[in-house]
């Protein structure tokens, strides 16, 4: 790993971290609520909010739950520099970013960033053998996606699929899933849609 690489890393760890604190403060929920609620420990939360662990996909979808936001809205607190909530275009270089290192994936939010939408695209990049790890989560609301290159390892429930460029898939994100790249050498890349519940 690059210097370079090391010294990201850990910077978008603290970016995500103080954006899950601000969400918490702004509803004041307490760390003690905030781990109830997830079944995660109250120092294992006060790590991510400080950036010191870098958290999984699942956690993230279940912290983004307990918090009344889609993963969208974990995506910095601020809108891009020249997007609007309400905007409609999202050029290239305003994509915010969401970069799960440890895991080997990574997501480029195609929608507005700090918009209340319920309806949200991603652009997801997965490393060779990037994966959400062995346990299915679940989160709100609806997903989608097509597969644009590479392959994808899909789990819904007790299924699994191998999907590969072209191949697309839909499900409710409250059955429990995860998904994985097989591959040893070849990146994938996937065109996601995420749609929470209007009660979210």
């Amino acid at each position: 790993m690059s210097k370079k690489a090391a010294k990201a890393e850990p910077a978008v760890d603290v970016a995500v971290g103080q954006r899950i604190r601000d969400l918490r403060r702004t509803r004041a929920m307490s760390l003690e609520t905030v781990a109830a609620r997830t079944d995660l420990s109250i120092g294992f939360l006060s790590q991510i909010e400080r950036g010191l662990s870098s958290p999984s996909l699942r956690v993230l979808a279940t912290l983004a739950d307990v918090l009344g936001v889609g993963i969208a809205g974990l995506f910095g607190g601020k809108e891009t520099a020249g997007t609007a909530p309400d905007a409609v275009v999202t050029r290239e270089r305003q994509r915010a970013k969401l970069n799960l290192w440890r895991t080997g994936i990574s997501k480029q939010l195609l929608s507005p960033a700090g918009s209340d939408g319920r309806l949200n695209l991603f652009l997801v990049h997965m490393e060779p053998g990037g994966s959400t790890g062995d346990e299915l989560y679940t989160h709100d609301g609806e997903e989608a996606g097509l597969v644009l290159s590479g392959e994808m390892k899909l789990v819904v429930d007790a299924e699994s699929w191998t999907l590969k460029q072209g191949d697309s898939f839909r499900f409710a994100s409250r059955r429990p899933h995860r998904f994985s790249n097989p591959s040893d050498d070849s990146k994938a890349v996937v065109l996601w849609v995420n749609c929470v519940s209007a009660s979210s």
